[in-house]
Order: C-alpha cells, then sequence, then structure tokens
C-alpha cells in the first residue's frame, strides 16, 4: 500500500507541474499526451512491483526484482512497437547519429567519473554473483527504454518547445523524464508520511541529465543503457 499512495503522489506532482508548464505555452501543449506518459508510469510502477504483489512470484529464491524488471521491459518494447510510437522514435536503434559518437566521448567520460567518484566513496563489499549480474544488465536495460525512450517520447508530446543548448534540442519532456526518474529513487511514503531524500535525488537526477543528452545527441539509447549498467556495477567490481 505504502508503494501505491507513493505512486499517486508523483502522478499527482507529475500531472500539477506538467499542467501549469502547459498553460505557460498552450500552443505547444497537449495533456492528451501527459496522461499518456502519466499511464506510462502507472504501468511501469504496477510490473515492476508485481501488480504490488497480486502477481505470482516466479522467483522467490532471488534477492534481486528479475521478474519485475524483466515485466516492465517486456511492456516498454510492446508499447515502443506500437505505430504511434516508433522503436527509432523510442530510441531503439543502434544506428548512431552521424558524428555523433565522437562529441559523445567528454559526456560519457564525465557520467564514468561520476559513477567512478561514487564508486570510491561508497565502496560495497562482497557482492554476490547474482548481484553483480543484475546490476551488469536490468537497470540499464530496463530504465534507459522506459526513462529515456517511450516516456520521453511521450513527454516530449505533451511538451513541443525546444530550446537548442549544447548541441541538442531540450524541451520540458527531457526536464520532467529526469526528475521523474530521480523521484523513483528518493519520493515515496512511509510511516503514513512522504518522504523525499535530495541527495538520492542529485545522484540520480544529474547522470540522468547525463543520459537524456547522449539520447537526444545520438538519436539511440545505446550509450545510456551501457554507461548506466556501468555506474550500476562499478562500485561492485573495485
Amino acid at each position: 500500500m505504502n508503494g501505491f499512495i507513493g505512486l499517486i503522489g508523483t502522478l499527482a506532482l507529475l500531472l500539477l507541474a506538467g499542467t501549469a508548464l502547459g498553460l505557460l505555452q498552450r500552443h505547444n501543449f497537449s495533456f492528451r499526451w501527459l496522461l499518456a506518459a502519466a499511464a506510462l508510469v502507472v504501468l511501469n510502477d504496477a510490473l515492476l512491483t508485481r501488480g504490488y504483489g497480486l502477481l505470482p512470484d516466479l522467483l522467490p529464491a532471488s534477492d534481486w526484482n528479475w521478474q519485475g524488471k524483466l515485466l516492465a521491459l517486456a511492456a516498454t518494447l510492446a508499447i515502443a512497437a506500437l505505430p504511434v510510437f516508433g522503436w527509432r522514435a523510442s530510441g531503439l536503434t543502434l544506428a548512431q547519429a552521424p558524428g555523433s559518437l565522437v562529441r559523445c566521448v567528454p559526456v560519457a567520460l564525465a557520467y564514468c567519473l561520476f559513477f567512478a567518484g561514487i564508486g570510491y566513496a561508497f565502496p560495497v563489499e562482497d557482492a554476490s554473483g547474482e548481484t553483480i549480474a543484475f546490476q551488469l544488465t536490468m537497470p540499464g536495460l530496463e530504465e534507459e527504454p522506459f526513462y529515456r525512450g517511450i516516456l520521453l517520447l511521450a513527454l516530449d508530446r505533451a511538451f513541443a518547445g525546444r530550446v537548442r543548448f549544447l548541441g541538442v534540442d531540450w524541451g520540458w519532456g527531457a526536464v520532467l523524464s529526469c526528475a521523474l526518474f530521480g523521484m523513483a529513487h528518493a519520493f515515496g511514503f512511509s510511516d503514513g508520511q512522504f518522504s523525499f531524500d535530495w541527495l538520492t535525488m542529485a545522484l540520480t537526477a544529474i547522470p540522468s541529465f547525463l543520459a537524456v543528452w547522449l539520447r537526444l545527441r545520438t538519436g539511440s539509447l545505446l550509450l545510456p543503457i551501457l554507461l548506466h549498467n556501468f555506474g550500476n556495477a562499478f562500485p561492485l567490481l573495485i
């Protein structure tokens, strides 16, 4: 129940902030796509939590949420395959924008250095083989296609205005998708009240913006997925 209440809080913040932003630029705003983005958040959260415990746990001996991650990934891929989304528009392509990889090197290095710093500041000891396998695969494979893929696409269609900055076209969709990614880690409900951890928000939202830049610059989720898994696994391997 706590997780469901936390989701309601997240949706309320998304819809309130999104509607407020939309009213400031009505000619570039689609409330229908904002609602679609909210529905995607609901679906993703429900699958990650196995329907808030209503679905059977097929991997009870596992220490990690393989089942929820795989269910959420399957749903993301199915949605990306719909004509209204599309694989390429969702970033699910190996093709990179011409000349983009060279320009991405400094940002990719900054991403790696950020997580290397976290790894040395907060070392993890005695990680199990399953933990390493999970962190090397599932975080990037599930979260990037969702947050930097279909959710970003839906929010970009909700907010069509763009500003050119650092070589890519930014919109409110990029900002909100990063905020939602941070909130998924930092915002919740427990002991009868909502909680918010600013440090966790910063440690997730900052690399999220780097991942969005890479996604927008290359047109692909390939680099964000690889770097995301590196960031999660690096502290376990040093």
